[in-house]
């Protein structure tokens, strides 16, 4: 470990120990430093569950959508009995398997047709006839994978944490719009030059909302309205309260309360998952860093039962393309600043505004120390 990367780490350290009432930012080497990248891409992006999707987008077996997550190529396939994330490596001489997303029965390698079975078996190996060759040793490795709110989870560690410790407290939030039965309607991907820690940062906090987003968001998910909702050991919240003057924006669930059906309810699931659940509308944006400073950006839009016309939900598609857009924006121009010796690390804004940010930091803080 570089001495440059000891710093951050000891600044990360410091981050979390300030003051509950004078709350800080990390410095802006934290988001553009090779080495401490490489850190966390150890350590905590390793260790932690991310997000790479929506369980109906496989409705059928077979069906399977491909990612590089960190450096391991992955193919997430619903199996007959349930949905796994196998290594995308062929056994033989290590070429990716299959590309994309679509359905197979089988998995047949390119370059010397290896064939392997949805479960990671391997079925078939032409001409491999020496007798020291066994099969079973040949099976594709397999990923802790495993679903929770209608999302599909994956670990690369050999031993994660329990992902229903990380989220406790998460269902109180969330589980009163039932998320597992939205339908997806909406799926895009797209790079971004920006930090991984940059976008959970955005995406979690309201002080934002007026500003970057004053004709998207501004009218019916306006700054002041904004307040912090509950956290747990892998997760933040906050809620963004709707005027009381817009049209509805769905009647939702069954027995959905109206404070709930008269917001969006924002929540990170750390490291990399950041999502806003109301009513009728379900957005995920699911994070895959690649560099320091880039960032594949996998999103899903959902939709609950049939409230929504076609017109509506393209419309919707629309406006949170312009949302991302703006997004994108900023955060991109921020990066090119962040590598100043002037990029100290600000102090951060109250509770309601952006205490996600201060409970994603004490989070990073914890897991950091575990590595130590």
């Amino acid at each position: 470990m570089t001495d440059h990367c000891a710093t951050l780490r000891h600044d990360l350290a410091a981050c979390a120990a300030a003051p509950a009432d004078a709350p800080r930012g990390l410095p802006g080497q934290a988001y553009v430093d090779a080495d401490f990248f490489a850190h966390e891409c150890a350590t905590v992006l390793r260790r932690g569950w991310h997000c790479v999707g929506r369980a109906d987008e496989l409705p059928q077996p077979g069906d399977y959508l491909t990612l590089q997550l960190l450096d391991e190529p992955v193919v997430v396939v619903r199996d007959d009995t349930t949905i796994r994330a196998l290594s995308n490596v062929c056994r033989h001489r290590g070429m990716p398997l299959v590309e994309g997303r679509g359905s197979a029965k089988r998995f047949v390698c390119r370059y010397h047709a290896w064939t392997y079975g949805t479960d990671g078996a391997l079925l078939r190996a032409p001409r491999m006839e020496n007798a020291g060759f066994d099969p079973k040793s040949c099976r594709l490795p397999e990923f802790h994978c495993t679903q929770r709110f209608g999302f599909i989870y994956v670990s690369l560690a050999d031993q994660p944490p329990d992902i229903d410790a990380e989220l406790a407290g998460l269902s109180d939030v969330i589980g009163p719009y039932r998320p597992e039965e939205y339908r997806i309607v909406h799926s895009a991907q797209e790079v971004w030059n920006c930090n991984w820690k940059c976008l959970v940062e955005n995406f979690m906090e309201g002080y934002h909302l007026s500003v970057v987003h004053p004709v998207t968001l501004h009218g019916y998910t306006p700054t002041g309205l904004s307040r912090k909702g509950p956290n747990g050991p892998g997760f933040t919240s906050y809620f963004a309260n709707y005027p009381n003057n817009i049209p509805s924006r769905g009647a939702g669930a069954p027995g959905l309360d109206e404070a709930a059906r008269n917001r969006s309810s924002l929540f990170a699931a750390f490291p990399c998952q950041v999502a806003s659940v109301a009513a009728s509308l379900l957005v995920s944006l699911n994070i895959l860093p690649l560099t320091a400073t880039s960032i594949e950006v996998r999103w899903t839009m959902s939709v609950y039962g049939d409230e929504l016309d076609d017109e509506t939900i393209r419309q919707r598609i629309s406006l949170w393309e312009e949302v991302n857009r703006e997004d994108r924006e900023k955060l991109e121009a921020m990066q090119v600043a962040l590598g100043s010796t002037h990029a100290t690390g600000g102090p951060l804004a109250g509770e309601d505004y952006e205490g996600t940010v201060h409970d994603f930091l004490l989070w990073l803080a914890r897991q950091d120390a575990m590595a130590a």
